[in-house]
């Protein structure tokens, strides 16, 4: 109907046209560790990761995203990607898919599904072309399997002579999954709230954040409880791990700054967790690159570290409860090549050293696992 009403408006036609646009990104990569003793993944999100041969897998994606100027201030914007995914399937998602109303040019409102921002740069930790890194630094964002929610936010601008002061509010419900073992917790549903304010001045942007999650559901444990519990204990266990309306909390600071041959970006977080499953964490980094010409080396360090819940005399749940646990820390190496325009080339390698009961958020690891391996990445980001 729509096509055969603009076949007869060719005036019209042209007017969509103009206002209608198409862009792109990707990453095509390949990466490896050093050890077979655990399974290297980009974030929770993924079910399975990368051992000791070269794999493709883990940071490979490609979205599309087609923008509508249906009038000067209301837009209609959707965004496809395909990525290695809870299910270990590429099958497209629609990532974002929302209207964005600008009453005035310092109000911007947006209802629909909208991409997450917990943590400074996390709506656009997918297009890797915007990041100096192979990916985001892990310690830092693993924590961070929600890539989108069905809501609407809010931003305001304050101009403040050459500076520029930013908030957002945001509400929404989670859509996703999270694979653990064999099972998939089904997070969606899950009602997100937050917001954050950012300060630009010249060369800064400095940026303050929390977001809260309340968790529909509880983790699929029932099974694994069961089989290796009697049924009074396995009962008492599923009451101690309980996440359905439990609300867990993150709290964030980061720092950016942009000008010559300096990158530089400092980032710390805080994630307060409501149920005794996960164990709370603090976590940052620090990176700097120097731009030479088309090159870009970098350097980076990052840091993780979880906090041991009570003790408990079931082993069983003791176990599950140590799957959350994190300490450890990175160093980062690599260079970023701008080979030519809108095509970055990258090569990294990350020096993982951490106490062998540090397992989040790796998969299958194996008793053998010392907390220790080094991950080497090459990529090709792209944007059109």
């Amino acid at each position: 109907m729509f096509a055969v009403a603009l076949s007869g408006s060719p005036a019209l036609a042209d007017d969509v046209a103009s206002n209608f646009s198409l862009h792109g990104f990707g990453t095509l990569g390949m990466a490896r560790t050093t050890s077979n003793d655990a399974e290297f993944v980009r974030d929770l999100s993924q079910p399975t990761g990368v051992r000791k041969k070269w794999d493709g897998r883990l940071d490979s994606l490609l979205g599309l995203q087609a923008n509508w100027q249906v009038s000067p201030q209301l837009e209609a914007v959707v965004q496809g990607v395909s990525r290695y995914r809870f299910d270990q399937s590429f099958t497209p998602e629609i990532a974002w898919a929302y209207l964005k109303y600008d009453p005035t040019p310092l109000l911007s409102l947006r209802a629909g599904r909208l991409g997450t921002e917990f943590f400074m740069m996390a709506d656009s930790r997918l297009v890797g072309y915007s990041f100096m890194t192979a990916r985001p630094p892990g310690d830092f964002f693993w924590y961070l399997p929600f890539y989108s929610i069905d809501g609407a936010d809010a931003v305001a601008t304050l101009p403040l002579g050459d500076s520029v002061l930013r908030g957002k509010l945001y509400y929404g419900v989670s859509d996703g999954n999270v694979p653990l073992a064999d099972k998939q917790w089904k997070i969606d549903g899950s009602a997100m709230t937050g917001g954050f304010v950012d300060y630009q001045t010249g060369a800064w942007l400095l940026r303050l954040s929390y977001a809260n999650i309340r968790f529909r559901s509880n983790l699929p444990v029932n099974d694994v409880l069961s089989a290796y519990l009697p049924a009074a204990l396995a009962q008492l266990g599923a009451a101690h791990l309980t996440t359905a309306n439990t609300r867990s909390h993150y709290y964030s600071i980061g720092a950016i700054y942009d000008r010559g041959p300096w990158q530089l970006q400092l980032m710390l977080n805080r994630c307060e967790q409501g149920s005794e499953a996960f164990e709370s964490s603090t976590s940052g980094y620090a990176l700097a690159g120097y731009r030479i010409g088309p090159v870009t080396p970098y350097l980076g360090y990052s840091r993780v570290s979880s906090d041991t819940r009570g003790r408990t005399l079931n082993p069983v749940v003791a176990s599950i409860m140590a799957d959350s646990h994190a300490d450890q820390q990175t160093t980062i190496v690599g260079a970023r090549w701008d080979v030519v325009r809108n095509v970055a080339l990258k090569a990294q390698w990350d020096a993982i050293r951490g106490e062998s009961a540090s397992i989040l958020p790796y998969r299958k690891e194996t008793p053998a696992w010392n907390g220790k391996m080094d991950v080497f990445s090459l990529t090709m980001d792209f944007i059109f």
